[in-house]
């Protein structure tokens, strides 16, 4: 998703500074071009949202904080996480002090406390009542931030392990492989950042096309405020594969979807990568037992992808799936099945023929009968220059890299752990076409849980995912969070000092 990560207010005052005025300087045409391309800098800002864990009894939540170490930071600079009005507070959310008597219990200590970059850092909650976060960095603690939300449920609707990485505010948000069918429990998280109040457009669209509704018409999220709506009150038609668009009409907001089933657990539903023809759902576990596919193409025509799985051997072709017709503005799911076969795997798809842009997100169960567990991999933007997975931990977590058009190297770091340890790097060569699982590195002596970052180091571009299992080898509870790039640099153009224009 787009990020506003360095303002160009920002920019221009960064600028000024170093010369008292700047101005952006074309070439100068009576030589070569010699113009250097333009640098990228640390942003200087940084916002996270996290979305209510859970609204059981039985609910444990973990959160793990982290900055990677960034080359050109501000020295100076910090992360705070603050909780969110629920829905229905009567505090306008217009002022983060406490009131002069100290009774607003909401301004407690946050659960989490980042520390500088480099050091990742832990929190735990339990219970129902563990709010929205919102976290905001400035300086040398905004590039590359991530907070990641690990929540267990030992048992009822929606029990295992429930993952998301909180993520930035923005305008709208896509959602293929929620659902309203008998069993599931979906619910839409919304949180709101900002001062004012941020007004939002639900719509759901099922195998036919749109659910007629208004309840999900300008929902308003109060400032500094979180909202949850189950979707089955957004519309009584009961779907087994929905695509839920969020549309911002004012303000922003962080979103993602709770997917809670009867039977299979449950997990977050975050928000696929931006309306594309090519697509890549990254690191499939090698024993998912069923993998389902839910696409949705939000424009006017039909769309024809061919289905291609990036193996350790390199890219085939499912039996029987070869090619998926997905008709405009109507949502299709897919049985693919035992796909991975018992090796790495992510899914491409690319067009057939004509480009038309698809979102969509695969839906994978773990295990059998009674102890099985669902978990969603969306498709995802790549790794970039760098991306982050916060709190892993020793002999649960899995990190699968995909290089699905070309033959890539990427370097993968574990930090400390947020209660000792020493970092540890490994550097890795993927072929093209290929997935593999990886023996991630981790930190020697480790205590407590860890961050890996991902950087590219040539080729690509590198698709990447985390998984972590849970504590109990016995029960198939996972979670998985893709890998985009952090965004933890901005482009900012090249200026020359032009003493000119003070004569003007």
């Amino acid at each position: 998703m787009k990020r506003t990560t360095l303002s160009l207010i920002a920019c221009a005052t960064a600028l000024a500074a170093v010369t008292g005025f700047a101005a952006v300087s074309a070439p100068d045409d009576s030589g070569p071009d010699t113009a250097a391309p333009a640098a990228r800098l640390p942003v200087e800002r940084t916002s996270l949202l996290c979305p209510a864990p859970s609204t059981s009894d039985l609910a444990e939540t973990a959160y793990t904080s982290f900055t990677p170490v960034t080359k050109g930071a501000d020295e100076k600079g910090s992360a705070a996480l603050v909780a969110a009005e629920p829905a229905g507070a009567t505090d306008d959310g217009k002022d983060g002090k406490d009131e002069e008597d100290g009774t607003d219990e909401k301004k407690e200590k946050p659960v989490v406390q980042p520390k500088a970059p480099g050091t990742p850092v832990g929190g735990k909650t339990t219970g129902a009542d563990a709010p929205a976060l919102i976290g905001t960095a400035e300086g040398k603690s905004a590039p590359g931030w991530t907070v990641q939300q690990t929540t267990e449920v030992a048992a009822g609707t929606g029990r295992g392990l429930q993952g998301v990485n909180c993520t930035a505010p923005d305008t709208e948000f896509w959602f293929p492989g929620a659902s309203t069918a008998t069993g599931r429990t979906d619910y839409v998280h919304l949180t709101n950042p900002d001062d004012s109040a941020a007004v939002v457009d639900i719509e759901l669209y099922g195998k036919d096309g749109a659910l007629k509704s208004t309840v999900g018409e300008g929902v308003t999220v109060p400032p500094h405020g979180s909202e949850s709506l189950l979707l089955s009150t957004l519309s009584d038609v009961k779907q087994t594969d929905l695509t839920v668009h969020v549309g911002v009409r004012s303000g922003r907001l962080g979103a993602a979807v709770q997917a809670l089933d009867d039977k299979t657990g449950g997990d977050w539903l975050t928000a696929a990568a931006d309306p594309a023809s090519d697509l890549v759902m990254p690191g499939i576990p090698k024993d998912a037992t069923a993998v389902r596919l839910v696409l949705f193409t939000p424009g006017g025509t039909d769309a024809d992808l061919k289905v291609r799985l990036a193996s350790p051997s390199g890219l085939i072709t499912p039996a029987g799936h070869e090619t998926v017709h997905v008709k405009a503005g109507m949502t299709t799911g897919v049985d693919l099945g035992e796909v991975t076969r018992g090796e790495a795997g992510s899914l491409v798809l690319t067009p057939t023929d004509r480009s038309v842009p698809v979102v969509a997100a695969v839906r994978v169960v773990r295990g059998k009968g009674d102890e099985q567990e669902s978990a969603f991999i969306p498709a995802s933007e790549p790794v970039g220059a760098r991306a982050t997975a916060a709190d892993n931990r020793a002999k649960h977590t899995t990190l699968a890299l995909s290089a699905p058009d070309g033959a890539a190297k990427v370097r993968v770091t574990a930090s400390a752990g947020t209660e000792g340890g020493t970092p540890a790097t490994k550097t890795y060569t993927l072929k093209a076409g290929t997935t593999q699982n990886v023996d991630a590195p981790v930190p020697a002596g480790l205590k407590g849980s860890y961050a890996l970052t991902v950087e590219t180091v040539s080729g690509g571009p590198v698709h990447a995912s985390r998984t972590l299992t849970g504590s109990d080898d016995d029960v198939a509870s996972f979670t998985v969070q893709t890998l985009p790039d952090d965004r933890g640099t901005v482009s900012v153009p090249n200026a020359d000092e032009d003493l000119s224009v003070l004569q003007k």
